[in-house]
């Protein structure tokens, strides 16, 4: 109870009371590997245990101070080279409308922050249903875009939040391409697992006595003593590595 008026914020990974994102959480980011997925599409991290939480927590819980956090994993791992301006791929009208705002923005405008790149929205989503819920046959087709180019040789880094299959980031690329702007690099804050290897990969860093294949790992407080010394801050882990996502 005590606890509960001395702090009015909760942790987005684990939901104990505290900071945005406790010691032992940052630890459990920083102890997993950037991926690139069969795409083509670079992620900070793999959509599971407690990047999934904070993921979620951004999406559902309109927990927005862990955009910054994202944000800042996904410059500091990913390195995005001669950047011009951010944008990002909007999700649809009415899911932005529902919780209030786009999480891809966010991100975007908070990876621009760091890069010290300007910010615009150059894309706009035709009508269509929103990817979340959607079979993977259905998302394969991919949402409609049309984008707007300010300018021509322009060096522009597309934002996403979740890599699921590819199809909404490739369409939203190519509609900038359309659109005059040759160069377009895409970046995400996390990449979907496929089933099998989410399972496994969960099983092989769940902690010890966990019951759950679902329970994310979190360290104990000796292990998040060493939060960033053994940090993989810029490992990329190829597509074909096990736990990888088969995302878009």
């Amino acid at each position: 109870m005590l606890l509960n008026v001395l702090f009015t914020t909760s942790c987005a990974g684990c939901n104990q009371p505290g900071e945005t994102l406790c010691r032992r959480c940052r630890f459990s980011l920083a102890s997993t590997s950037a991926v690139v997925t069969p795409s083509g599409v670079r992620a900070s991290v793999s959509f599971d245990g407690v990047a999934r939480h904070v993921v979620l927590s951004l999406k559902y819980g309109n927990r927005r101070a862990a955009a910054r956090l994202l944000a800042r994993q996904m410059v500091h791992r990913l390195n995005p080279q001669s950047v011009d301006l951010v944008t990002w791929a909007p999700t649809s009208a009415s899911r932005a409308g529902a919780r209030g705002f786009d999480q891809a923005e966010l991100l975007a405008r908070a990876v621009s922050k760091l890069l010290g790149v300007p910010c615009r929205r150059l894309l706009y989503r035709e009508h269509g249903a929103a990817q979340t819920g959607r079979t993977r046959s259905e998302r394969l087709r991919g949402p409609s875009f049309r984008a707007l180019s300010p300018r021509a040789g322009l060096h522009v880094l597309l934002v996403d939040d979740v890599v699921t299959t590819g199809a909404t980031m490739h369409a939203a690329a190519q509609a900038l391409r359309t659109a005059g702007i040759a160069h377009v690099q895409c970046i995400a804050a996390a990449a979907t697992p496929a089933h099998n290897a989410a399972r496994l990969r969960t099983v092989a860093t769940a902690g010890n006595g966990s019951t759950s294949t679902n329970t994310p790992y979190i360290p104990n407080r000796s292990e998040a003593a060493t939060l960033v010394g053994t940090s993989s801050k810029n490992a990329v882990r190829s597509a074909s590595a096990p736990s990888l996502a088969r995302a878009s």
